[in-house]
């Protein structure tokens, strides 16, 4: 079992975790439980299934967590292109949210090469 806390990864998804809450602050009150909820439930979810990750056992549990956090990653880059084709999000901030995606989901790819050994 490791600290999660010590995973850059984990730094940085909760870091994007942070920007998703604050992003969507500007949404209408309309998508509160709609793209909103979505949004912010997708960006939780990477650096969530990282800290349940290291909470488990060994490494296929952790590998298959950290896969769960780059699904949720792939759907947050979804949502970021959504919420900015229906002007929800302007370009600029959609741009810079989706940078920290990119980076958040190869490092998750490198993590999950590294656990499993190739």
């Amino acid at each position: 079992m490791q600290d999660f806390r010590e995973l850059e990864v984990w730094k940085k998804s909760h870091s994007l975790a942070l920007a998703a809450y604050r992003a969507t602050t500007k949404f209408p009150r309309d998508e509160l439980y709609g793209l909103t909820s979505q949004m912010r439930r997708a960006a939780v979810s990477v650096p969530s299934n990282i800290a349940e990750g290291c909470g488990r056992a060994g490494g296929p549990d952790f590998a298959r967590h950290v896969q769960i956090a780059a699904g949720s990653a792939s759907e947050l880059e979804y949502l970021l292109i959504l919420t900015c084709d229906l002007e929800l999000l302007d370009r600029d901030e959609k741009q810079r949210l989706a940078s920290e995606v990119t980076e958040v989901k190869r490092m998750l790819t490198s993590l999950i090469q590294k656990v499993r050994g190739r």
